[in-house]
């Protein structure tokens, strides 16, 4: 019954309402699933690491908020991070891989291990010619070659080296879906673009921080921090392109960006995470990591 004023709307007419909105809503999310499903394998990894890549430009706008910031934390988050790639290395690459070289002239495991090997040899390769600084470290303990480049510029490159294989593995993971293998799917490779965002939200934040609390500006700050990971979305594309052009090279291509993965997180993330005594915060947040990219490739893969 309407009451007298006349104002307050009828119990039935506002559940109708809730329910209609609510439809709506989960025919629209529907919808979008359905349009990404139909993007072209190229477009999805593109997306994908753009998704990642805003995480950590989210994570660099932590310093429009505060200028300093609790090492602890940041120590676990790190390990954190470690622990999401170090999954997401066998769950979401070395796994697949070798399911995919079953059944061939070569043995199961061969593709896999040369793959991953490479990947390794790969970004050493690259660790020792591109100038970069770890952080917390003195200008003077800058890796690579010769520079004169600041050190503003070498943290971005530091990061940038995490970022390479991560878009690179994304990329190839939605390149193997889009080849329709048993062994890959759509909702592997999304769970692999979720979980790198997660732990990709730490590295802006490791980079920003630190440059605003030697004086930048905080929008410099964010920039430089957001622009670490400028280079997923590239690697990304790359990825998903070569797989697609060279089926044969796919378990190669998996296992390559596992390689290349694990060497970031053995040479850089772990010591790093471990470098100012907090060893059993930044283990732990490391296993938390392990635990969220597994149960997220295991539940949407």
């Amino acid at each position: 019954m309407r009451p007298e004023n006349g104002n307050a709307p009828v119990p039935g007419v506002v559940q109708r309402a809730a329910r209609h909105y609510t439809v709506c809503g989960l025919i629209g999310e529907e919808a979008y699933v359905e349009t990404f499903k139909e993007l072209h394998p190229v477009v999805q990894a593109l997306l994908a690491t753009g998704f990642t890549w805003g995480l950590t430009a989210l994570g660099a706008a932590t310093v429009f908020l505060t200028r300093t910031f609790n090492r602890r934390l940041l120590d676990t988050m790190l390990g954190f991070a470690g622990g999401v790639m170090i999954a997401a290395s066998f769950w979401s690459l070395l796994a697949p891989a070798i399911e995919m070289s079953t059944g061939h002239a070569l043995a199961d495991w061969f593709p896999a291990v040369i793959g991953f090997l490479l990947g390794g040899v790969a970004l050493r390769g690259i660790d020792m010619v591109l100038p970069h600084l770890h952080l917390h470290a003195s200008l003077d303990q800058a890796e690579g070659l010769p520079t004169a480049w600041r050190r503003a510029v070498l943290l971005v490159l530091a990061i940038t080296l995490h970022n390479i294989p991560e878009g690179l593995a994304i990329g190839v993971a939605f390149g193997a879906a889009g080849a329709d293998l048993p062994s890959a799917s759509l909702a592997a490779a999304t769970a692999l673009a979720i979980g790198v965002g997660i732990q990709n939200f730490p590295e802006g934040l490791a980079v920003a921080m630190p440059l605003r609390g030697e004086g930048m500006s905080r929008l410099r700050s964010f920039w430089y921090g957001q622009l670490s990971a400028v280079v997923e979305p590239v690697a990304g594309v790359i990825g998903a392109g070569a797989v697609l052009l060279a089926r044969p090279l796919l378990p190669y291509a998996l296992a390559f960006a596992a390689g290349a993965m694990i060497f970031v997180v053995v040479e850089e993330v772990v010591p790093e995470s471990q470098s100012n005594g907090n060893q059993d915060i930044a283990t732990m947040g490391a296993m938390i990591g392990f635990a969220v990219m597994m149960t997220l490739d295991v539940a949407l893969g």
